[in-house]
């Protein structure tokens, strides 16, 4: 039997107990609600800084630095790759991860599509449809000749051309024309033809063909040059290994100041001695890859042309991390031993 005194003891011990748990419960709420505050001020943070990055790097917006874009750029492949993950593994747990999918494809001859080599814009003018048929027969190919070698050897050539300053009158209807019974043509409707302007549309191309064709490499060509689609196919295939590559014939050709030379330059100035030009690619035959491709696709807006489109492209990478590559059998104009290319 419980006495008064011992009644009181207990009464008193429990009464300290709830005190504790009150403090840890108090402890506990104060707790919860900081954490959620700070969560809460970190999304929101999250959402401010996505809006300042799409701001910066909108199409037309402020320019960006050269370290910013190549991190866009990275970061694009990376999401490519996620996105392409994320469709195998949706895949896969539609057919239930079994291995049968896999044989049936096999059987069935079908593949993942795989991404192209090499996607070339053969530079050319109104009235020059000799040049183009002569390069369809050479090399190129039409038709199912065509097709033929972007399937089986990843290669895509195209023809590029604007439109005539008087747009949609017989020139930019002959082309037309041509493009429907050849359907090889890169037809820049933003750009209107000029001897002139010849540097914008190789700007042009880089950055449209970039946007359309997932591709290792991007090649210039004029319309006056044959080549050897399986030497290069193989010279480029030691290059992979490169993610900033720019290859060509490397030259320094001479700066022309006077105004009434055929290769004047306006800005002759701007290049050191004001006799040369910096080291660049002959602009007969150059190759970049997709990550200087899509630099200039990024940059297209505030990229500078000069009054020849090879130099122009070598200034647009001799300020970055770019690996140039002196390659010989790119001089098409040398009819060397070994030779890719060659110039009519």
């Amino acid at each position: 039997m419980q006495t008064k005194g011992s009644s009181n003891r207990l009464s008193g011990m429990a009464s300290r107990s709830r005190i504790p748990t009150l403090l840890i419960s108090m402890f506990a709420t104060f707790a919860s609600f900081y954490v959620a505050g700070r969560l809460l001020q970190d999304a929101e943070n999250r959402v401010y800084l996505i809006k300042e990055l799409d701001m910066i790097t909108g199409q037309g917006q402020s320019a960006i630095s050269v370290d910013d874009t190549l991190k866009i750029i990275a970061c694009r492949e990376q999401h490519k790759k996620l996105s392409a993950l994320e469709m195998e593994l949706a895949a896969a747990r539609q057919e239930g991860f079994s291995s049968k999918h896999l044989t049936a494809s096999a059987t069935n001859g079908t593949h993942s599509k795989k991404r192209p080599l090499l996607v070339i814009g053969i530079v050319t003018r109104f009235g020059w449809k000799n040049n183009r048929d002569a390069i369809r027969k050479a090399w190129m190919g039409s038709g199912a000749a065509l097709n033929k070698m972007e399937s089986e050897k990843g290669i895509i050539a195209r023809f590029v051309i604007g439109r005539s300053a008087n747009h949609g009158d017989s020139l930019d209807r002959a082309i037309d024309s041509e493009n429907r019974q050849s359907n090889d043509f890169m037809i820049l409707e933003d750009h209107v033809e000029a001897n002139e302007e010849v540097s914008k549309k190789a700007k042009l191309f880089f950055a449209h063909a970039a946007d359309k064709w997932d591709a290792e490499f991007y090649a210039k060509v004029n319309d006056d040059v044959y080549i050897n689609i399986d030497a290069l196919g193989a010279t480029l295939a030691t290059h992979l290994d490169k993610p900033r590559v720019y290859i060509g014939c490397m030259k320094s050709g001479e700066v022309f100041s006077e105004p009434n030379q055929k290769w004047y330059e306006p800005d002759w100035w701007k290049f050191g001695d004001k006799k040369s030009y910096f080291r660049h690619a002959s602009g007969e035959l150059y190759v970049i890859s997709q990550a200087l491709a899509k630099f200039i696709s990024i940059n297209r807006s505030i990229l500078r042309t000069y009054a020849h489109d090879d130099v122009s492209a070598g200034s647009w990478f001799i300020g970055l991390d770019v690996k140039h590559v002196d390659e010989g059998k790119f001089c098409c104009s040398s009819w060397s031993a070994g030779a890719i290319c060659a110039g009519v």
